[in-house]
């Protein structure tokens, strides 16, 4: 969804460190889950008129180097927001977690997302108490996923840890230096064939889709078959004529998959039809 950025990892502390304490500060990779996002979506989607972008918590589970960040659920916290302040429902955000927590025990508190690209001073208050001590994220850095849902244009989604800065521990509780990391939306065979229905009606003008059969989902699923052994076919001969590179990782991955295949006699299949 999101063009590609140069990333830059820095070891920080998020917030003031207890002695004898230090912040695990190894660099990030974070995995959504579609579920996660389509929740987001959700709830942009219910917020009122003059709300300008919406905020929730995240979860997920954690990789025990900490390297590595799954997204898998997510719940919306009220908050209201103005240019001179804002305030958030954490009595409401610490009730759900727990009770999340308590339905889901495999998961933990990874950070929180928000409908808007900007980051502001807002953000880095919101930042600072889910990746502070206590009820944040601590020692792990807290996960900010930015999701835009512009009407009219692509959905986008961002992924942030963040930096402290500021001289004072007064200026540093509402400072932040945001640190894009790499991100990545990962679906299983199930959710692929959910989102491709879904898809299928955004050129509806309706915007509706029928569920396909059985045999239409059979029909389809040869005809995407054909079309990458066409594709490959295509390369092949591409690559005997001298028109396109060779590549050995390429071969090798054909050669894997081909040995995957089941040595069926013909006369055998014409048999059992």
């Amino acid at each position: 969804m999101a063009e590609a950025d140069s990333f830059l990892h820095l070891a920080r502390p998020l917030g003031p460190a207890a002695i004898g304490s230090q912040p695990i500060t190894a660099p990030l990779n974070v995995i959504i889950q579609p579920q996660a996002i389509f929740s987001i979506l959700d709830h942009s989607l219910r917020r009122n008129v003059d709300q300008e972008r919406v905020i929730g918590t995240l979860l997920g589970v954690r990789s025990e180097d900490g390297q590595e960040v799954e997204i898998r659920n997510c719940f919306a916290v009220g908050h209201t927001e103005t240019q001179e302040q804002v305030e958030v429902d954490m009595e409401y955000q610490k009730q759900m977690l727990s009770l999340h927590l308590k339905a889901n025990p495999k998961e933990v508190l990874v950070g929180w997302y928000a409908t808007s690209a900007e980051l502001n001073t807002f953000s880095a208050l919101i930042q600072n108490f889910y990746g502070g001590q206590g009820d944040g994220t601590w020692p792990h850095p807290a996960v900010h996923l930015t999701v835009s849902t512009e009407a009219g244009k692509d959905i986008e989604a961002r992924t942030y840890i963040s930096a402290p800065v500021g001289v004072t521990a007064e200026r540093a509780a509402d400072s932040a230096a945001f640190i894009p990391v790499p991100h990545e939306i990962r679906y299983g065979d199930a959710e692929k064939s959910g989102l491709e229905l879904i898809s299928g009606a955004k050129d509806r003008e309706d915007r509706t889709t029928g569920v396909l059969t059985d045999i239409e989902s059979l029909e389809r699923a040869i005809e995407e078959v054909l079309g990458m052994l066409d594709r490959v076919s295509k390369y092949v001969e591409a690559v005997i004529e001298e028109e396109a590179p060779p590549s050995s990782a390429l071969g090798q991955f054909l050669l894997n998959a081909l040995a995957l295949a089941p040595k069926v006699n013909p006369e055998d299949i014409e048999r059992d039809l």
